[in-house]
């Protein structure tokens, strides 16, 4: 019976590089790199860059919103999603930069100056 995940002539996966009590999510299929590592320095970044204008445009549609009568145009529920949108982007954004900037710190990759 054949494995149809393993490519053909392809050898025993390799063993991970950092030993850890949850093991591999998804056998290795023999044609990804041993070294691959996700861009962290390239997420620290968007993290950085997009976190504060997420929060600003969500700061920004609040006051906005607060500051809208009854008759104005665009609507207060309007302003109000567009604030709730903003923050709930920003959730993941944050959420991001703390991930990144610990496996920095751990040696994954580059330091994270202080």
């Amino acid at each position: 019976m054949s494995d149809r995940r393993r490519p053909h002539g392809a050898a025993e996966p390799a063993p991970r590089a950092r030993p850890g009590a949850t093991g591999r999510r998804f056998p290795r299929t023999g044609t990804e790199p041993v070294t691959a590592q996700s861009p962290l320095r390239l997420r620290l970044l968007l993290s950085a860059v997009f976190l504060p204008l997420f929060v600003a445009g969500a700061a920004f549609f609040g006051v906005w919103a607060a500051d809208t009568g009854s008759g104005d145009s665009p609507g207060r529920a309007g302003l109000v999603a567009l604030a709730a949108v903003c923050a709930a982007f920003a959730l993941p954004a944050a959420a991001d930069l703390v991930v990144v900037a610990g496996r920095l710190r751990r040696g994954r990759g580059t330091p994270v100056p202080h």
